[in-house]
C-alpha cells in the first residue's frame, strides 16, 4: 500500500450533476473517500483543478491576456480548494492549506518542509494556486507537488477506471490498459496529463495511477489493491 500520495482532482469533477460551480453532494463524497483512506493511515495531499470555475485557456480563446487568464484560473483552484478544506473539516478531518499564490488570510505560500510536516502530523495538505506561475496547468502543478512531498504516487481521479485506447465514453470497443509505460504512453499518444506534467514524472520515476474517482469506495479500493485502474510507470 501506498504510504504517500498526491490526489489529482479535476475542477470538472466538482460539478457533479450542477452545470458550473460545486455540487455539495460530490464535495462530501469526494470528502469522505479521502477521510476513508487517512484513517487507514496514509498521508493525502490534494491538487484540484478550476475548471468548473474559470479556465485561464477558454479566457484567452475570447481575446484575455492568457498571463492574466492564467492568475484567473489559479484563483479558481484556490476556491475549490477551499470548499474540499471545508468539508474534510466538518467532517473532522485535519488539513492545510497551501499554495503556489500566498494569500493571506486563506494560504500561506507552499513550502515542501511546511507540507511534509504536515503531512507525517496526519493532515491532509491541499495545495492550490497550480505552479504560481501561467502557462503551467493543475496537471503539471500535481506532478511537481508530488515530487516535492516526495509522494510514491500520484492518484489521478476521473470518470473512467483507467486509460483506454479510446474514449469508452464514446467508443465502445475501447479496451483498457491495465499497465503502461511512459513510452508507451507517448508512443499511442494518450492524453493523460500535459507534456510537462508527463515528462516530469517520467524524469523522476514517479508513477501515475488513473481510476474513476466518481464511485463511493474507488479510492480505498486502490490503495488496498482491490481495484486496478492503470498504472503508468517506467
Amino acid at each position: 500500500m501506498y504510504k504517500r500520495i498526491l490526489l489529482k482532482l479535476s475542477g470538472e469533477s466538482l460539478m457533479g450533476s450542477v452545470s458550473y460551480g460545486i455540487d455539495p453532494q460530490r464535495l462530501n463524497e469526494y470528502a469522505l473517500e479521502i477521510k476513508s483512506v487517512v484513517e487507514m493511515g496514509v498521508e493525502v495531499a490534494v491538487v484540484i483543478g478550476g475548471g468548473n470555475i474559470y479556465r485561464g485557456l477558454q479566457g484567452v480563446g475570447k481575446g484575455m491576456d492568457r498571463v492574466q487568464g492564467d492568475y484567473m484560473g489559479m484563483m479558481a483552484t484556490v476556491i475549490n480548494s477551499m470548499a474540499l478544506q471545508s468539508e474534510l473539516e466538518k467532517i473532522g478531518v485535519p488539513t492545510a492549506h497551501l499554495g503556489g499564490l500566498a494569500i493571506d488570510p486563506i494560504c500561506k505560500k507552499m513550502s515542501r518542509r511546511q507540507a511534509i510536516e504536515k503531512l507525517k502530523k496526519g493532515k491532509v495538505v491541499i495545495i492550490s494556486g497550480g505552479t504560481g506561475n501561467p502557462f503551467f496547468t493543475t496537471d503539471t502543478a500535481s506532478a511537481l507537488r508530488a515530487i516535492e512531498i516526495e509522494a510514491d504516487v500520484i492518484l489521478k481521479g476521473t470518470r473512467v477506471d483507467g486509460i483506454y485506447t479510446a474514449d469508452p465514453e464514446k467508443d465502445p470497443t475501447a479496451t483498457k490498459y491495465d499497465t503502461l509505460t511512459f513510452s508507451e504512453v507517448y508512443e499511442k499518444k494518450l492524453q493523460i496529463m500535459d507534456l510537462t506534467a508527463f515528462t516530469l514524472c517520467r524524469e523522476n520515476n514517479l508513477a501515475v495511477l488513473v481510476f474513476n474517482m466518481n464511485e463511493i469506495g474507488n479510492l480505498q479500493k486502490v490503495l488496498k489493491g482491490e481495484m486496478k485502474g492503470t498504472l503508468v510507470k517506467d
